[in-house]
């Protein structure tokens, strides 16, 4: 085991997952001892003011009753050239008794700094990317479980809906979403609804699921919150999404649904829910609303009144 504790040298934590950043800065924090934590721990900000000798000085400062150091920069992106130019030399002859820890939303690897921490070992460089959109719900579940209650699918859904892809926010409300569920131990969608205001802008993705669904106040809730939507474009996009269902219910009745994606050159996750959706619809409903969005699309372009003229559309899909 190294002086620092098995601890390489440097890390550099990257990513636009701030939570996920600050899960591993915190990690980090709880090597130290926390009776010497005040005297071992040294956390600055990367801007204009930092000096290079200061910050080189701290990273060769011995520890105080405990086997390592933490140097802790946050920001490393916005680091003065002459700092990060300081730091890189330090790298090839590191104090054996620091770690060095660099965070930052985003450092291209072609920078000579994110080169230099990447050699001093092949767990330096933390990789804290976010998940994909898709990859959310799942995660808010077990992030509700962690606070000790259940969350569906469907709540946490409609919780990234609202707040948007910030694991922080999403983090934030799950909290207060568990504290409020605390004694039924379940998060629902109406719990979701009565509780999380929408801060995030309407995707036109979450239009279209609720169109699908056959929501009319969901569909009708999110357009109107849409800020200064292109008409004919959600009109193409509804027409569009109007063909997958019908292929998707084609493909149902044979009896070869699995083959959906394949089909619409998509991946998997993306048509997660088609088929469920297309059973909500007979195929003659379908084809007509697809005869509809083209019609709609004609008098948006003839200058109809489009507010009026695609909110008549929405309605007669989800109704029909």
């Amino acid at each position: 085991m190294s002086e620092r504790g098995g601890l390489l040298p440097a890390y550099l934590v990257v990513g636009a997952d701030e939570l996920k950043r600050q899960a591993t800065v915190k990690r980090l924090k709880r090597r130290l001892d926390e009776g010497f934590s005040a005297f071992n721990l040294d956390e600055r900000v990367g801007n204009a003011d930092i000096e290079a000798a200061d910050l080189i000085a701290s990273l060769n400062t011995l520890p105080l009753g405990d086997v390592f150091r933490l140097v802790l920069v946050e920001r490393a992106d916005k680091l003065p050239k002459p700092v990060s130019e300081a730091l890189i030399t330090y790298l090839a002859n590191p104090n054996p008794s620091t770690v060095l820890c660099l965070v930052a939303e985003s450092l291209a690897k072609s920078t000579r700094l994110y080169k230099a921490v990447a050699k001093v070992g092949k767990q330096a460089v933390i990789e804290c990317a976010p998940p994909k959109r898709w990859e959310l719900p799942p995660r808010v579940v077990k992030m509700a479980s962690t606070y000790g209650v259940r969350m569906d699918q469907q709540a946490a859904e409609e919780l990234v809906s609202r707040v948007g892809e910030s694991m922080t926010l999403i983090d934030a409300q799950v909290k207060v979403l568990a504290d409020y569920c605390r004694d039924r131990g379940t998060i629902t969608l109406e719990d979701v609804e009565y509780l999380v205001v929408r801060t995030a802008e309407v995707k036109p993705w979450d239009f279209l699921d609720a169109v699908s669904a056959r929501n009319t106040v969901k569909a009708l809730s999110l357009y109107q919150l849409m800020q200064n939507p292109s008409h004919i474009a959600l009109c193409s996009m509804l027409s569009t999404r109007i063909t997958e269902l019908i292929c998707a219910r084609s493909l149902d009745e044979r009896g070869e649904g699995p083959l959906l994606a394949q089909e619409l050159g998509k991946q998997s996750w993306q048509v997660k829910n088609h088929m469920a959706w297309a059973r909500r619809f007979r195929e003659e409903e379908l084809r007509t609303a697809l005869i509809r969005c083209a019609r709609c699309e004609r008098d948006l372009k003839t200058g109809l009144d489009p507010d009026l003229t695609f909110t008549t559309l929405v309605l007669e899909i989800c109704r029909t």
